[in-house]
């Protein structure tokens, strides 16, 4: 069985379809439509919820799509939804900023936004304009334009005044370390079921024993089989309370993150070394979103578009794939093998990713291009990493997303620049050999003359950056 918070209410399941999500729990199954469906794929942040998770002493609030979230992930958590914040007949002071503000014309993306406004005031101690742009860009509205939601934002985050949950975190506290999980659980409705492990080891046991599982982390590419595509899962084991791969770790040399570890937790040991990276991330499809997808998710499912391995494997990150007792580490770029197609072999599982730490010598730069600046996919990811001594290449890496069926390195692009002096004579030779390295496919993102255009202008880009520092421009391009 799985236990968890609904607000206070103590909610215990045992027999439910692991394969209901948050958001069909909530209209279904108690009661509670307040939350909405838009999209049913994560895009619109009608169906945003708030987790609340112990962090230490206290309780760390969290936006998710619950649209997106299984029932399974809930374990040991605080669920709150729009229908909890109203208390004593009053409303929450971010549901009164928006009526306020008049922030609600039709009101179907309302309870999202005043979720986001919720978590946002609950993590803020003041107003901030880019971190109120960063809590409601994955929330859409048709209606109002968005000026008075942002003044809503205003309001409440500035005004903000202790609320119910403020006066009653203490309780809520000894609550959730009532139901800390202590063993492995399980959601079984007799035909489907989801194990819950606590450990890696008992990870890698169940995984052996039940080879078909899938592996649910944050489930954000995962759970769209079931909302978009109707598939059922009949095993799914979920990794999220293994507290073992959701640390980040720092040695002398490298960094070490569990594959578990939600990709809000990856910005800020990433943006110590690697800005660019940092700033990729906060592009990075929605704050809910990054909040529930995980770095080992982002890699495993092979996509060819996603934004993370381009920029590992520039940086010569390895990967640490565990099958039962046995470990093995490989470099990233030679993980993926063709569209969808990995090398990893049955039962075996992505435990860690290791990212070599900054060194002086080498400068690395990451560029992605989308139609919308935030919550959209690339059409070209590029991450640049030069070791340049005395006015000469000395190593590169180059990889690229979105330019072929995996993610990959540009290696004649890469065999003209080494060696070569650093002026734009030899930038263009390696922005010519960028067409031996690619012969990108066109889709409704881009044409395949695009994708290598704009791949060539960012090499460009990333030389005229090197050349005058003083106006650079490297927040990541947008088209």
């Amino acid at each position: 069985m799985i236990q968890f918070l609904l607000n206070r209410e103590l909610r215990t399941e045992q027999r439910l379809d692991p394969n209901v999500t948050v958001l069909n729990y909530l209209r279904e199954h108690v009661g509670k439509p307040g939350t909405k469906e838009g999209c049913a794929s994560g895009d619109c942040g009608a169906c945003t919820v708030v987790v609340g998770e112990l962090e230490g002493d206290s309780i760390r609030y969290r936006t998710l799509n619950s649209c997106l979230t299984f029932v399974s992930s809930l374990h040991g958590k605080q669920l709150i939804t729009v229908e909890d914040l109203k208390h004593d007949g009053k409303l929450h002071s971010v549901q009164q900023a928006m009526v306020d503000c008049h922030g609600s014309q039709c009101g179907f993306c309302t309870p999202g936004f005043v979720m986001s406004l919720f978590a946002l005031q609950k993590n803020s101690s003041g107003h901030d304009k880019a971190q109120v742009h960063e809590a409601l860009a994955g929330n859409l509205c048709r209606c109002t334009g968005y000026r008075p939601i942002l003044d809503a934002a205003e309001q409440s985050c500035c005004q903000a005044k202790p609320d119910q949950f403020d006066a009653r975190q203490a309780e809520t506290i000894a609550q959730l370390r009532a139901i800390a999980p202590k063993e492995i659980a399980e959601l079984n409705s007799g035909d489907k079921r989801c194990l819950v492990p606590l450990t890696v080891a008992d990870l890698a046991d169940l995984y052996s024993s039940h080879p078909e599982a899938r592996l649910l982390a944050g489930g954000t590419d995962l759970a769209l089989e079931v909302t978009q595509f109707h598939k059922t899962l009949p095993v799914m084991i979920y990794v999220g309370n293994v507290a073992e791969m959701k640390r980040v770790e720092r040695f002398d040399d490298r960094l070490e993150i569990g594959a578990a570890t939600a990709l809000t937790d990856c910005v800020e040991a990433l943006s110590a070394e690697y800005p660019d990276f940092g700033e990729l991330l906060h592009r990075f499809a929605s704050l809910q979103i990054r909040n529930q997808g995980t770095l080992g998710g982002n890699i495993g499912n092979a996509s060819p578009i996603g934004d993370t391995p381009p920029l590992l494997i520039a940086l010569g990150a390895q990967i640490v794939l565990r099958k039962g007792e046995n470990t093995r580490t490989l470099a990233l770029e030679d993980y993926f093998l063709d569209y969808r197609v990995t090398a990893r072999q049955e039962s075996e599982f992505i435990e860690k990713i290791i990212v070599p730490r900054a060194s002086a010598s080498q400068t690395f730069r990451a560029y992605k291009v989308s139609k919308r600046l935030d919550d959209d996919i690339s059409a070209v990811c590029a991450a640049f990493n030069l070791r340049i001594e005395d006015g000469v290449v000395r190593d590169a890496r180059v990889a690229f997303g979105g330019m072929a069926a995996i993610p990959k390195r540009a290696a004649a692009c890469e065999q003209a620049l080494i060696g070569a002096a650093w002026y734009p004579g030899a930038i263009e030779r390696a922005c010519a050999a960028l067409a031996e390295d690619f012969t990108p496919l066109s889709d409704f993102r881009a044409s395949k003359e695009y994708r290598l255009l704009t791949a060539q202008n960012l090499l460009r880009k990333y030389f005229l950056e090197l050349q005058a520092p003083e106006v650079e421009t490297r927040v990541t391009a947008y088209v």
